[in-house]
This record gives structure tokens, C-alpha cells and sequence, in this order.
């Protein structure tokens, strides 16, 4: 028999424990802000139709994994048949993001809803991008998003940077600014330039790329879609307005007087006005948020608000959380106006950065919190009593079914993480106590087995 290659294939994760325990934390963190804010938790299929998957063109640069049927080679002539139904409208894909089958979940559903519709989701998805640093082809995504019917009020794309303000904090990953822009003040700078609308959407796409790229980059890709050397530099001035949120306002209000043909430039900034505001009501503090003209977020779909957010000290990880406002996405599928508003966090990537970079750390490799130990063979049934009683207490306990000697059942212990031992020898036993061993500290005391839970619980505070 051939050898099997049983190693993780490129750019599929898998998590160790510790890791894994850190993600579940941090996906409880994150469903708790989700819900205090009224979304609501749904599933869609992890394959969807290509058709549905393809509904805005292919997206940004993502690359899809097809789905085919594979069967034993006796099965052949069945095989043959099954991958006849899978072209065209049959044919399937692993979906590359969560929006786009929530677009066609909507339409699917639109009779059972109620809008606007406020839902989450923690789910996997995946991307034939190249494996590399913290880049990998199935990740987790947690994603918010807010759907109405005709329209949706821009307070909800307020409401995203104090939902993300929130989590962000609660998670504890130090100082993060979230930015904030508006693609409509992108795109009617870019007509009160002259340029084509064919065009805009490709040079907004280059700007975003600037920190990536840089701007002698920028610059020369401007130049391929028929910017001037004028046009391009007035280009770069524009977005590297900066200063506090009502300084870069003042400073586009400013523009729109001397820009023809401003319409849509001046719809931006009143939304981008509107949304301002609304994060400011909602609390968020003045240094999380800022307004940065050079975002632009590379997904086609995105018509209004846009979201980046980004670690301080540590902005070379990229962003943490991206989103915006999209209006056509669902009528794709439905022929009528739906905007949306939402935002992503790239779990995964994200854990796998905080991770590298030190700022988190994995969680002990169980969640148990007491291991009652065995010491003789007959005095098991007093063990599994005990170990129930503290389960009943609401407390995490795992039993040490084998006996072994007492120092390596500690050392067991201490490796895993564990706090609490329970020890309960012969003398313990017939005195109906035992003794609670703190296994960070080494303080060993005396409880009786009835107190020990109450004992333990008001340890752990």
C-alpha cells in the first residue's frame, strides 16, 4: 500500500487547542456585541449555485473553488452521468464570501423576513488565493449586515463603527482606528475630473491600493486609464486630506464649490455628514474613528459608506475589520431595491496576526478548571460523585480515571492548565473531606466534600 500524505493541505488551517479555545472565546465576544445590537444568527449553504456566486462578477480577485463529483473509477459510467447536471445553472462553488449568498438567501426568503433585516453569521468560507503569511484558502468570517426594502437608514452605517468600536475594545488588542469614507465622494471627484464611468470604478480600485503599492505605483496606474500628470497628482492631494473629522468635512464642503458637475461628490459628503454624526451620538470616542479619503474597498458591490479598520503600531497586518453600504447587490436577484450596509472580521487572519505578533496569546488547552485525581482503585465511585457535584455547580471538571503516581498526575494537571486538584485519599475519604490544591500557587487546603464547590467557585471569584 502507497503512502499516505496525511499533511494539512496548503492554506487550510487547522488549530491546536489552545488556538482553537482563543477562537471560540473571541467568536463569544464577538456574537455577544452582534446580538446586544439586534442582529440575529442564520446559515447558508457553504455551496451555492456559481451563477449566484458570479451575480456581481467575479470579486476582486478572489478565485472560486468548483465543486465536481468524484466517484470509484468501477463507478464510471455514474460518474460520467452525475457531471453532466453540474454546468450551467447546476453548476456549484464553495462560496468566497458571505454577502453575496446572503443577497440570494434574501431572495429566497423575502416572504418569510421582516425588514430591515438585521442578521450575523460565523462561518467558513473559502478562496483559491495563494497560500502565504497569514493568507490561507478557508478562514472564518464573522459578518454583520443590515437589509431593507426601497431604503435603509444611513444611522445603521453609523451604527457599524460603535459595533466594531465595542468589540475591538472587549477583545483588548490595544489602540485601533476605524476609517471611514464614502465611495460616492470618491466617484464624483473622479467625474468632476473628466473621467469616464467606465474608468472610475478601475481608478478607485488603484487608489485603494496605494498603501499596498505606494504612490509612484499609484501614480503610473492613473496614468493607464488616461489621467494626466495634473489629474493624477490632484488625484493624491485629495485623498491625503487629513486632520480630525470636521476638519477633512470643512475641507470637502470647500471643494464641492469649485468642482463642476459636483452632484454626486456633494451626495457623499452629506452622507458621509449624516454617518459622521451618528457615530459621534452613539458614543464612539473621538480617537477610534477618522475619515480617510484613500479607502475605497475593492469589492464592485460597495456604492456608499465604506469601513477599514486598522491596528495602531501594528497598521503592516493590514485591516481588521472592513465593510460598507451596498444598494444593487440584492436586487440582483429580485429585480427590486434592497440596500445593505455590513461589515466583516476575518477571524482566521486575524487570530493568526494577533497571534505572530503577540498581542494575543493561546488560552490553556482545556477549558477544565478541576481534575479530581486517583488515588485508589475503590474509591472511585466517591471520585465521580464529587466530579458530578462540582458539574452540577456549574464548574468544568475532568476525572483522572486511571491511577497513577500522585506526581505525574499533577504534572498532568499543570501541563493542561488546569487551576484546582482534588485530592481524596483513604483518611480524606472517611472523614468526608478532601484537599483542594491551587496548582499556580501551590496552596494546598482542607475542605469538606460538601463545600468544596462553594469553596471552589468563590476561588475562581
Amino acid at each position: 500500500m502507497d503512502k499516505i500524505n496525511f499533511s494539512t493541505p496548503s492554506g487550510f488551517p487547522e488549530f491546536l487547542p489552545g488556538e482553537k479555545r482563543l477562537e471560540q472565546h473571541l467568536m463569544d465576544t464577538i456574537r455577544h456585541v452582534y446580538e446586544s445590537y439586534g442582529f440575529t444568527p442564520i446559515e447558508t449553504p457553504a455551496v451555492e449555485r456559481l451563477e449566484v456566486l458570479q451575480a456581481k462578477g467575479n470579486q476582486g480577485d478572489n478565485i472560486i473553488y468548483g465543486l465536481q463529483p468524484i466517484l470509484p473509477s468501477n463507478r464510471q459510467a455514474e460518474r460520467d452521468e452525475a457531471g453532466k447536471g453540474d454546468t450551467g445553472s447546476e453548476a456549484r462553488a464553495l462560496k468566497f464570501d458571505q454577502t453575496v449568498p446572503l443577497a440570494a438567501y434574501i431572495a429566497r426568503h423575502l416572504n418569510d423576513l421582516q425588514f430591515p433585516f438585521a442578521r450575523y453569521q460565523m462561518d467558513l468560507v473559502f478562496r483559491g488565493e495563494r497560500a502565504k503569511d497569514g493568507r490561507y484558502r478557508q478562514f472564518r468570517q464573522c459578518d454583520i449586515d443590515v437589509v431593507g426594502r426601497k431604503e435603509l437608514s444611513l444611522l445603521y452605517d453609523a451604527q457599524m463603527p460603535a459595533i466594531i468600536a465595542e468589540i475591538f475594545s472587549q477583545i483588548n488588542i490595544g489602540e485601533f482606528l476605524i476609517r471611514i469614507n464614502n465611495r460616492k465622494v470618491l466617484t464624483g471627484f473622479f467625474s468632476s475630473l473628466g473621467v469616464s464611468p467606465d474608468r472610475i470604478k478601475v481608478c478607485i480600485n488603484i487608489i485603494d491600493t496605494l498603501e499596498k503599492v505606494g504612490v509612484t505605483k499609484v501614480l503610473a496606474g492613473l496614468a493607464t486609464q488616461g489621467l494626466s500628470p495634473a489629474q493624477s497628482q490632484q488625484v493624491i492631494d485629495f485623498i491625503n486630506i487629513k486632520g480630525d473629522v470636521d476638519r477633512v468635512l470643512t475641507a470637502l464642503n470647500e471643494f464641492a464649490t469649485d468642482l463642476p458637475n459636483a452632484e454626486q461628490f456633494k451626495l457623499g459628503i452629506e452622507e458621509l455628514t449624516t454617518v459622521i454624526n451618528g457615530v459621534r451620538n452613539l458614543g464612539v470616542p473621538a480617537d477610534r474613528y477618522c475619515i480617510d479619503l484613500s479607502i475605497a474597498r475593492g469589492l464592485d458591490y460597495y456604492t456608499g459608506t465604506v469601513y477599514e479598520t486598522t491596528l495602531i503600531g501594528h497598521e503592516a497586518l493590514g485591516s481588521i475589520c472592513s465593510g460598507g453600504r451596498y444598494e444593487e447587490l440584492v436586487g440582483t436577484f429580485i429585480g427590486e431595491s434592497m440596500p445593505g450596509v455590513g461589515i466583516s472580521i476575518g477571524l482566521t487572519r486575524l487570530i493568526y496576526r494577533l497571534l505572530k505578533a503577540n498581542i494575543l496569546q493561546p488560552l490553556a488547552a482545556t477549558p477544565t478548571q478541576v481534575m479530581v485525581l486517583n488515588l485508589q482503585e475503590d474509591l472511585m465511585p466517591i471520585y465521580l460523585k464529587v466530579s458530578q457535584q462540582l458539574r452540577q455547580a456549574g464548574i468544568k471538571v475532568v476525572t483522572a480515571f486511571d491511577k497513577r503516581p500522585l506526581k505525574k498526575q499533577f504534572a498532568l494537571a499543570d501541563k493542561q492548565g488546569i487551576t484546582f486538584c482534588v485530592v481524596i485519599g483513604e483518611d480524606e475519604a472517611v472523614n468526608k473531606q478532601c484537599i483542594l490544591k491551587n496548582m499556580i500557587n501551590g496552596e494546598q487546603v482542607v475542605v469538606s466534600i460538601d463545600a468544596l464547590a462553594n469553596e471552589v467557585k468563590q476561588r475562581f471569584g
